[in-house]
Parts: structure tokens; C-alpha cells; sequence
């Protein structure tokens, strides 16, 4: 069984539900990776995976998670179900795309880090946060028409005499 395997065994149960005992002691550990992420501004992460699980004072058992997490912000992505401890990893980072994710799957813990006011701007962040949140939005592209609204086939009549009949 791999390193992710045992993990996705750790952190969820048979019904695919979390185990909150088990997210409430990796998150802690896993905002303090970020804190230090930002506050050196570290683009780079290399060494093998447990190097970077010592490096970073992480559980070891839970060093796949944040790498499988992290991975998605990567310039080059991860397969985390082929890590093991002595696997060798060099993530890349882009701060940007990173704070997009975090906002995108919903980690205020970790895209409200004091430690971002040394990365973005307040104003930078709120547009990151805006543009994020506007790319899962469905937009109509044409204004819907009301039935007593002109046609839009240009005839004249109201939609509900012509095209909606």
C-alpha cells in the first residue's frame, strides 16, 4: 500500500466522511508549513519527501497530504499516489495560483495568513479572492427575455406573440 493510500486511510473513513481527530491535529501543522512558506517567501521546495516532512517539523504520516495539497498551487504538479518517504521532490511555487486555491477550496485558515500582507497587498488579495470566486460563477451570456420584451428576432411584436408562442 503506498504513503497516499495510508493516508486517504487516515484521514477519512470507510463512508469517505473526514476524521475530524485526525484534521484537527494535521491542520495546525500544516498552517504552520504555510506560515513559513510565506514569511521566507520560499518559491522552491526540494529534498525527498520525509527531508521535507523534518524540515518542516510535519508528522510524517502526513507529509503526503500537504504535498498532495500544495501540489495543486505547483508549477509542475505532483502525483502524490507515487510518493513515497524517500522520494525526491522539487515543487515550485507561484504565490498567486496558490492563494487562488486556497480561496478555492475554501481554506480561509490558510488564505487569511497575516503572512500574505508580505506577498500581496490587501488590494491584490481582494482582486486574487474576487477573480477566484467569479471563475466558478456561471454567467449568462444574453439577458434572459421576458415574455412582454420585443422579440429579439427584430419582428416588432412581444416575445409571447412570436419566438414564445
Amino acid at each position: 500500500m503506498s504513503l497516499y493510500d495510508d493516508w486517504i486511510k487516515l484521514a477519512y473513513n470507510a463512508n469517505g466522511a473526514s476524521d475530524k481527530k485526525v484534521w484537527n491535529q494535521y491542520m495546525p501543522q500544516e498552517t504552520a508549513i504555510y506560515e513559513t512558506i510565506l514569511a521566507e517567501k520560499i518559491t522552491l521546495i526540494e529534498g525527498t519527501l520525509g527531508e521535507i516532512a523534518d524540515r518542516f517539523h510535519m508528522n510524517p504520516a502526513y507529509i503526503i497530504g500537504f504535498a498532495d495539497g500544495i501540489s495543486e498551487a505547483a508549477l509542475e504538479p505532483l502525483d502524490a499516489k507515487e510518493l513515497e518517504l524517500d522520494s525526491p521532490v522539487s515543487i515550485r511555487l507561484d504565490f498567486e495560483k496558490l492563494y487562488k486555491k486556497m480561496v478555492e477550496f475554501k481554506a480561509e485558515h490558510l488564505y487569511n495568513l497575516p503572512q500574505w500582507d508580505g506577498v500581496f497587498s490587501e488590494e491584490q488579495r481582494k482582486a486574487f479572492f474576487q477573480e477566484q470566486k467569479k471563475s466558478g460563477t456561471v454567467v449568462r451570456e444574453t439577458p434572459k427575455v421576458g415574455r412582454n420584451d420585443p422579440c429579439p428576432c427584430g419582428s416588432g411584436k412581444k416575445y409571447k406573440h412570436c419566438c414564445g408562442a
